[in-house]
């Protein structure tokens, strides 16, 4: 953690979140598509293997592996933030047609990360549904793009960023530089 950033939840909030995440999706998951949860590198995959084993152990059965998705080429602003070290490729390892996706992200800030991702989805395949599901949702958004279930919502100012440490599952917020 530098210096000009700022614990704000440590792991308990944190777990506590995902939990009340659990509970939405379970509700959601109840229909006729088999369902998959994907997570979105780096965060939210950390966020989506929590979300993945809390509902393993509610006794949720889900017919897939997780996957991931590394969505660096596929962003619009690559060309001005390049790529990021140690992402590696998107591991997808069940087939995306017909089936409810579960999208899983640890902030959306802007939208452009999950538009990116729904754009990677499409390219495997045509899902029955997609349900994004985010830890924390900011206040300002640059696309129109909301979560259908959050772990909880932050009203940060533009010029700050809101972090998620996966080692300690706990949430920073500092300004951006």
């Amino acid at each position: 953690m530098s210096t000009s950033d700022t614990l704000v939840y440590d792991k308990v909030q944190v777990i506590q979140w995902i939990s009340h995440m659990a509970d939405k999706v379970e509700s959601l998951i109840q229909g006729k598509h088999p369902v998959a949860l994907i997570g979105i590198r780096r965060g939210g995959v950390d966020v989506c293997q929590h979300l993945y084993q809390e509902l393993i152990q509610r006794g949720i059965e889900l017919d897939a592996p997780m996957g991931e998705l590394n969505i660096a080429f596929y962003r619009d602003d690559f060309s001005s933030v390049g790529l990021h070290p140690v992402v590696g490729p998107s591991q997808v390892p069940f087939d995306i047609n017909k089936r409810h996706i579960i999208l899983v992200d640890d902030v959306l800030g802007t939208g452009r990360t999950v538009r990116a991702a729904m754009n990677e989805i499409f390219d495997y395949g045509r899902p029955a549904r997609i349900t994004l599901a985010v830890l924390v949702q900011r206040v300002f958004h640059e696309l129109p793009i909301r979560a259908d279930v959050v772990g909880h919502e932050l009203d940060v100012a533009k010029d700050e960023y809101i972090d998620l440490d996966s080692t300690n599952m706990s949430i920073r917020i500092g300004v951006k530089s």
